[in-house]
């Protein structure tokens, strides 16, 4: 969310930049803000003077009082009554137009960062850098399912049984793999100098408008019934959550986290055929990486973390490649973000494994994080998140990656010791 001192002061900026984004329905708001807020503070302005004006009114009740003109001195307490149901109103208004101002400023993008690419959906996106070299071996090489099915990994039918479409069962070797990943890349975090966080799976809706958009909300978001809470679809929304309404001290700056959770979401929509198996789901696990930091510092924060995931695929020897997010494909609290794209040689393309994102102070400013100065001055934190790692979609493109020609899928080194020190998995099961 934008501050609201900054639209009033650079309108033509706000309307540049909702161009950019490719969302023209929206322009008009900002000039329903602008005259929102005049009407704000020309209530505000009457209000003060009405206030002041009872000041004056009652040290004349006095004088009067004293004098023994109790006649006048009534007619001027009906003054002051009157004086103060004209507040009440005025103060009635002022909620009633900020309430107004908020739906707007809540749907109103933030300002994306100059270096951001412009483009109208993802389409458009820009590759930023390749990492390894990505190869297509001389057979053929199984949807995931079914490498998965191959080792005794996967039921899905059972599944489907229990819980319907989006769910899985993973079992044995890939059940121990899905859980060795998790904890090779909560280790890598910590290693990194990141502090390991196990955080709620639910949230408070005020948490939930806070950190995401609510075109998000509606397509994510699974509600508890009769509860104010949400199943998180990512621990960035509690992680983040946590520190709502909180001043920061500047010296415990930067605060980088890395949490665990499963995630839930709804996934609205149809997807093709290469979105089934576990690539789409309604229930996964996820390693993420939360920094807040000083203003002045989140530039260097986001290339850390998206070089972080980067050097994680690498180390389990899965080439990747990083893209930028275009304008049209950047959710509206964000200001720039990366995706990280693994490669798979049964479709010869790469896809995505993990999203960096800088938010600037947009969550700072909806759920009120600030931060005290050295100089005690205050002011927005500014908010990032990484993925590290989302088993699902990972084991997609490692099964992928290693997969040998009989059969068996190879285990790169430093995942070894989290998968009971093997260096092969075998359809047979043998070491």
């Amino acid at each position: 969310m934008l501050d609201i001192k900054f639209l009033r002061e650079n309108p033509e900026t706000v309307k540049e930049n909702i161009k950019k984004k490719f969302q023209d329905e929206k322009l008009p708001l900002v000039d329903e803000v602008v005259d929102l807020d005049k009407k704000v503070r020309a209530a505000q302005q009457e209000a003060d003077d009405l206030k002041k004006k009872r000041n004056e009114i009652s040290r004349e009740i006095g004088a009067l009082m004293s004098k023994g003109d109790r006649e006048a001195a009534e007619a001027k307490k009906e003054e002051v009554r009157a004086n103060q149901e004209r507040v009440a109103e005025l103060d009635a208004l002022q909620q009633e137009l900020r309430e107004k101002i908020k739906k707007d400023m809540m749907v109103i993008p933030n300002i994306i960062d100059p270096s951001v690419p412009i483009g109208k959906d993802d389409s458009e996106n820009v590759q930023v850098e390749i990492f390894g070299e990505p190869v297509v071996p001389d057979f053929e090489i199984p949807y995931h399912t079914a490498i998965m099915e191959k080792l005794n990994g996967i039921d899905m039918e059972a599944a489907g049984r229990v819980a319907g479409n989006g769910f899985y069962y993973l079992t044995g070797d890939i059940a121990r793999l899905h859980s060795g990943v998790l904890a090779y890349a909560r280790d890598f975090m910590v290693d990194k100098g990141f502090t390991y966080v196990i955080p709620p799976f639910m949230i408070h809706r005020a948490v939930v408008e806070g950190v995401m958009s609510f075109a998000e909300m509606d397509a994510m978001m699974y509600k508890i019934e009769g509860e104010d809470l949400y199943l998180i679809g990512t621990s960035e929304h509690s992680m983040i959550g946590r520190y709502i309404d909180q001043m920061i001290d500047e010296d415990k700056l930067p605060l980088a986290l890395t949490s665990y959770s499963p995630c839930f979401r709804k996934e609205k929509g149809a997807h093709g055929i290469e979105e089934r198996g576990v690539y789409r789901i309604h229930q996964f696990e996820k390693q993420e990486m939360i920094v807040i930091c000083r203003p002045e510092d989140s530039k260097e924060w986001f290339d850390r973390l998206w070089k972080n995931t980067v050097e994680l695929f690498r180390n389990m020897e899965i080439p990747v490649r990083t893209i930028e997010c275009c304008s049209g494909d950047l959710a509206d609290l964000k200001v720039k973000s990366y995706d990280v794209e693994a490669w798979s040689p049964r479709q010869k393309k790469y896809f995505e494994v993990g999203s960096c994102s800088n938010l600037g102070d947009a969550q700072a400013r909806r759920l009120n994080i600030r931060v005290k100065g050295k100089d005690k001055n205050k002011y927005l934190a500014h908010t990032l998140n990484n993925t590290v790692v989302a088993p699902p979609r990972m084991l997609i493109a490692f099964l992928e990656n290693h997969l040998q020609a009989d059969g068996s899928v190879t285990i790169p080194e430093c995942l070894r010791p989290y998968v009971g020190n093997k260096d092969v998995f075998r359809p047979d099961g043998s070491r």
